[in-house]
């Protein structure tokens, strides 16, 4: 049977849910209603300016300053939450201990918690006189009002999404092939490194994809302990509400569709990455 008709019989096959037309349809309308048209009435909207004027919003100091800002800490709060998600994944799925069920009911609590509520909670407890920041100063450490305040608050809002992530996977792992590596002599480490972690490879980059898209657009947490110091630690989002707030619509517009266009980009390379480490589990 050839690939079309195999395709097409598979359409008519017999289903509990709705046929392929009303599905794909349904799937069409909601997709253009909540994510195509707004994003073309972005790109319209920017488009008024013209490419020299996006270009030149977008080589402004203050707006590539805030670009630095924002993707740079949301890449490294996208690593830091990829190393300790993991670990905290493997510890959930793998072991047994008092108080397990409150630290996974505790993993969600950004997915729940107020973005504003979690920046004002956040700024107190890492403000120079706050119970962390107190001490962090002593040593001469200052976080809040610092771009080390995004992160902390990146950290904390993207750390649930590589936790979820990886957690399924970690549970249907074989410990058949872990112990097999330790019986052939391999070390703890290099079990992790040649057995574990390609397994773990494809979820963990899922994670660190949706941590950091997170970062990105991330913007109530984030301005209560930030500072919003221009050139310092002011993100792209409250850039774009500066622009907004003094009717600056096309200029702000334009700085979100430089931000749509980085994070896609970025987002491309994540997802081509994920799918070439897929393939080459596949053929090993």
């Amino acid at each position: 049977m050839s690939a079309p008709a195999a395709l097409l019989r598979s359409f008519k096959a017999p289903s509990a849910l709705p046929g392929f037309a009303p599905t794909l349809t349904a799937t069409l309308v909601w997709l253009a209603a909540i994510v195509l048209i707004p994003l073309a009435a972005l790109i319209f909207k920017a488009s008024t300016l013209g490419l020299g004027g996006i270009a030149h919003v977008a080589l402004e100091p203050r707006v590539l300053a805030s670009l630095r800002v924002t993707f740079g800490v949301a890449i490294a709060a996208a690593l830091v939450d990829l190393v300790f998600g993991l670990a905290i994944a493997w510890t959930l799925t793998r072991y047994a201990f008092p108080g397990r069920r409150l630290l996974d009911a505790m993993v969600d609590l950004p997915f729940a918690l107020p973005t504003a509520v979690a920046g004002i909670a956040l700024s107190t407890l890492y403000a120079p006189n706050g119970w962390l920041g107190a001490a962090l100063a002593q040593a001469g450490l200052k976080v809040a009002y610092t771009p080390w305040g995004i992160l902390v608050a990146l950290v904390f809002v993207g750390l649930p999404f590589v936790v979820r992530t990886v957690e399924p996977i970690i549970g249907v792992l074989e410990r058949e092939q872990e112990e097999a590596s330790a019986t052939l002599g391999a070390s703890r480490l290099r079990t992790l490194w040649r057995v574990v972690l390609p397994e773990l490879t494809p979820a963990l980059m899922t994670g660190v994809a949706l941590a950091f898209a997170r970062g990105v657009g991330e913007y109530g947490s984030v301005i209560f302990i930030a500072g919003n110091v221009p050139f310092v630690s002011e993100i792209t989002p409250l850039l774009i509400v500066v622009k907004l707030e003094e009717y600056d619509y096309a200029g702000a517009t334009a700085i979100a569709a430089i931000m749509l266009a980085l994070a896609f980009v970025m987002l491309l390379a994540i997802n081509a990455a994920q799918a070439w480490t897929r393939r080459s589990l596949a053929d090993g």
